[in-house]
C-alpha cells in the first residue's frame, strides 16, 4: 500500500523526468524518482494540488510555474573556497599568466556557470582583490538556473554557519556583521565586481565574451554525454585564446571534446 501523501506512478515520473530534460538539460536517472517526489510535494501543496498528473497539466500551461519547477529540482551544494586547489592555482598560476598576457588592455573576465547562492563568485572576488594590482578591469559574471539562489547570492548575506570556515583575516577584510540577525554580508567592494544573472546554459548565451577563465564545477555531472559534448563547445567559444575552464573534482572532458589540454587536475587551457 503506498501511503504517501500524494500518488506518484512510473507513468508520472516519466512525464516530469521528460520535462526536466527538456528545460534544464538535466538527466534524471531512474533512482531520483524520490528524490523528485520529495521537492515536488512541497509544490502541490502550496499549490493545493491533489495529484502529479494535475501538476503536470499546469506546468504544460503555465511559464511561471516553469521557474518554481526548475528551482525546486535543481541541486545547490556549496560552500565558500570549495575544492580550495582551484583558489590556490587562481591565485599562484592563472592569475599571474593573465596579468602578463592581458597587459595591454588590463581587463580580466571570469564566470563562475552554475554559481548557486554566490560563494563561488566571491570567493573569486576576494582571491581577485587580494592578486590583482590597481587600475586593471576585472569583472565576474554569476549564472545559474535556479533564480532564488541568484536572488540569495545577490544580496550577498550569509549565516555564521556558511562563513565559519573562511580565514579569520579574509572574514574580516571582507565580511560586516549584521547586529540584527548576527549574518554576514560581503562588502560592497566585492558586490561591485559580480554580475549575478539567471541563466539556463541550454538556451542561448546573451553575453558576447571572451572570458579568461570559466568555473563551471559540478554541473556537467547532471547532463548527458552529448549535452556534455555540446556545453564544452560552447565554452570553448566564449573562452579568449588559451582561456581557462575549471570544472568539478569528479569531472573530466576525457573523449567529449578536442579543444582543451589538461592542465593541472579538472583544470583545462582551450586550444587554438
Amino acid at each position: 500500500m503506498d501511503e504517501r501523501e500524494f500518488h506518484f506512478t512510473k507513468f508520472d515520473f516519466e512525464k516530469l523526468r521528460q520535462l526536466v530534460n527538456e528545460h534544464t538539460g538535466i538527466k534524471l536517472s531512474d533512482h531520483k524518482q524520490e528524490m523528485l517526489y520529495s521537492r515536488l510535494s512541497r509544490r502541490l501543496r502550496s499549490l493545493n494540488l491533489t495529484s502529479f498528473a494535475s501538476y503536470y497539466e499546469l506546468l504544460k500551461a503555465d511559464e511561471e510555474e516553469i521557474v518554481n519547477f526548475i528551482n525546486a529540482i535543481t541541486t545547490n551544494l556549496t560552500a565558500f573556497f570549495r575544492e580550495s586547489h582551484h583558489f590556490n592555482l587562481l591565485k599562484q598560476v592563472l592569475l599571474p599568466q593573465l596579468l602578463v598576457r592581458n597587459i595591454a588592455s588590463r581587463r580580466i573576465r571570469i564566470w563562475s556557470a552554475g554559481c548557486s547562492s554566490g560563494e563561488e563568485a566571491y570567493s573569486i572576488a576576494i582571491v581577485l582583490k587580494e592578486s590583482m594590482p590597481s587600475g586593471w578591469d576585472v569583472k565576474i559574471l554569476a549564472t545559474d538556473l535556479d533564480s532564488s539562489v541568484v536572488a540569495t547570492g545577490k544580496q550577498g548575506i550569509y549565516t555564521l554557519e556558511q562563513v565559519q570556515k573562511i580565514a579569520p583575516a579574509r572574514l574580516k577584510n571582507w565580511f560586516k556583521i549584521i547586529p540584527a540577525t548576527k549574518q554576514f554580508q560581503v562588502s560592497s567592494e566585492l558586490r561591485s565586481l559580480i554580475t549575478f544573472k539567471h541563466l539556463n546554459l541550454m538556451h542561448r548565451w546573451p553575453m558576447q565574451g571572451p572570458f579568461d577563465i570559466i568555473f563551471c564545477r559540478n554541473v556537467v555531472i547532471y547532463f548527458d554525454k552529448s549535452t556534455q559534448k555540446i556545453l564544452f563547445d560552447r565554452f570553448a567559444n566564449i573562452l579568449d585564446d588559451d582561456g581557462y575552464l575549471i570544472i568539478g573534482h569528479s569531472e573530466n572532458l576525457f573523449q567529449l571534446t578536442t579543444r582543451f589540454r589538461l592542465l593541472k587536475q579538472t583544470v583545462y587551457v582551450k586550444c587554438h
